[in-house]
Order: structure tokens, then C-alpha cells, then sequence
């Protein structure tokens, strides 16, 4: 039985303030959970019910397991159906961001996207395309908000996010950098190259005029239809497929 104390914390994790406090964020579900424990996350405890003990026995013996029941997970749950694992995973701390650590990579630029589910959209497109490294104004949705770490999937274990001051940070990483912007050259003709930077925008003011002037190849997706614009997501999925096919 959880105790009202372990209750109270899964609750003030729901509040980035008190993830930063804490240094801890929650995943929930059998995948996203032990995506976390195989990529090496320090998982600091994991809850569960006892039908899922068998599968949780094969994995690290390092990680202090609790087993409770479904109507305990669900008062820790963020989810309008509490899964029969949730777990408590320490944040880390990531190698400081250069441009040796993105050398012949491409690295995600997000500029005030603001929307969990674009932001774990985005996340797992990454992870997709083998990119493994995010970087995000500071204004961005935490990436550590239970609905972003949800939409990820597990993915959010396999790439790192870093918030930073966009128009400081781009210069110093000396990279090639492609930006979406409706008035751009045609994506479909753009010979990328093997390393830069990709930059998206907020979903309803596209990116700043700041960073705008920080981009060294603007890029449209074009379309046929009457639509204005396309989710940040879907935009983000075509522009690393572009990148990824230029590499073939």
C-alpha cells in the first residue's frame, strides 16, 4: 500500500517546479518504463502490480521494485486508465552541449513549441531517424511533463533534450542551419549537408525573428491544398525524412 507521502510526491511531479526540486520525472506503461531501465536511466523506483511481476523479474536487479495494487496506481496515475507499472526516474545530467558533441550529426532546434503532444511527436521522429539530440528554446514544454514523456513512447530515453538561449547557442555550434519558413526554397530541392541543424517553430508564431536571422537555408514544405500551414509535428517528420534520404 503506498503511503501518503509517496502519493503526494507523484502528485507535485506533475509540476515542473517540483521535477526540478526533486530531480525526478514519472513514466508510465510496461514499454515506456523499461525503455528507461535498458538506455541506463537511473530508475529510483518502480511501482506495479503483481500480474506484471513476472516480466519486471528479468530486468536490473539494481532497481527497487514495489508491488501494490491497480487502485494505488491509480491515485498516482496522471492517466485517465492507470497502467499496472509507473515508475520514478531521476533527470540527467547531459554532457554540456558543443559542437564536437553534433560533429557529422544533425541535432532538432525547437523554438517555443509549446504542445506535449508535438513535443513527444517530435521526440519519437527523432529517435526514428537516429537523431539523438534536441535542442530547445526555454520556453518549450518540458520534455519531462508527464504527457510529453507519455507521447514519447519510451523514445525520450534515447535522445537528449537540452534547453538553452537559442540565439546565443547557434552561433557557437558553427553549424549548417536549415530553417521551416513559408517563404523558403522548395525542401524537395535541397541538397542537405552531412551535419546542421534543423529549426522549427512555435505552432502559432513559427519562429522568431531573432533565430530567423540566424538561418542559413530557409525551407517550405509545399502543398496543394487550401490549408496555411502544417502541425509543427508532421512538418518536423518531413524534414528529417528529407535529410535522411539525402544521405542515401
Amino acid at each position: 500500500m503506498l503511503s501518503k507521502s509517496q502519493i503526494s510526491l507523484f502528485k507535485s511531479l506533475q509540476h515542473k517546479k517540483f521535477r526540478n526540486v526533486h530531480g525526478l520525472f514519472v513514466a508510465e506503461g510496461y514499454k515506456s518504463v523499461t525503455e528507461f531501465i535498458s538506455s541506463g536511466y537511473p530508475v529510483q523506483t518502480v511501482y506495479h502490480t503483481a500480474a506484471i511481476t513476472p516480466k519486471l523479474l528479468k530486468l536490473s536487479a539494481k532497481i527497487n521494485f514495489q508491488e501494490t495494487s491497480l487502485n494505488d496506481l491509480a491515485k498516482i496515475s496522471s492517466l485517465t486508465t492507470p497502467q499496472e507499472v509507473i515508475a520514478l526516474i531521476k533527470i540527467p545530467e547531459w554532457p554540456a552541449l558543443n559542437a564536437s558533441l553534433l560533429k557529422n550529426k544533425y541535432a532538432l532546434v525547437l523554438d517555443g513549441v509549446q504542445d506535449p503532444g508535438n513535443m513527444g511527436t517530435i521526440i519519437r521522429t527523432a529517435d526514428w531517424f537516429g537523431i539523438n539530440h534536441i535542442i530547445c528554446s526555454d520556453d518549450c514544454v518540458d520534455v519531462y511533463n508527464p504527457k510529453v514523456v507519455q507521447a514519447t513512447m519510451g523514445s525520450l530515453a534515447r535522445v537528449n533534450v537540452y534547453y538553452t538561449d537559442l540565439e546565443t547557442t547557434i552561433p557557437k555550434l558553427n553549424m549548417p542551419v536549415y530553417g521551416a519558413l513559408l517563404n523558403g526554397q522548395n525542401i524537395y530541392t535541397i541538397r542537405f549537408n552531412t551535419e546542421g541543424l534543423i529549426v522549427m517553430g512555435n505552432e502559432g508564431n513559427g519562429i522568431r525573428p531573432g533565430v530567423q536571422q540566424l538561418i542559413g537555408t530557409a525551407a517550405t514544405i509545399p502543398g496543394a491544398g487550401q490549408t496555411e500551414s502544417l502541425n509543427v509535428a508532421i512538418a518536423t517528420a518531413i524534414f528529417c525524412s528529407e535529410v535522411f534520404r539525402n544521405r542515401f
